[in-house]
């Protein structure tokens, strides 16, 4: 899951992109994959738990 996921989030301009790119400049690939994987798994089981839809939260305005 995260392996797929990287990639594409990866490139995202959002806190995600930004929390990849820090972890890619520091970290094994397959460290980053494997976190990234338990990050999604987490929200995946929080939105079930919660029973709730996921909504990524809104990016702060820059002034």
């Amino acid at each position: 899951m995260g392996r797929a996921a990287l990639a594409s989030l990866s490139k995202a301009e959002d806190a995600t992109g930004r929390w990849l790119h820090g972890l890619l400049a520091r970290a094994h690939y397959n460290v980053v994959v494997v976190a990234l994987a338990a990050k999604l798994a987490r929200i995946a089981w929080a939105t079930l738990r919660k029973q709730v839809s996921f909504e990524g939260r809104p990016e702060p305005a820059l002034a």
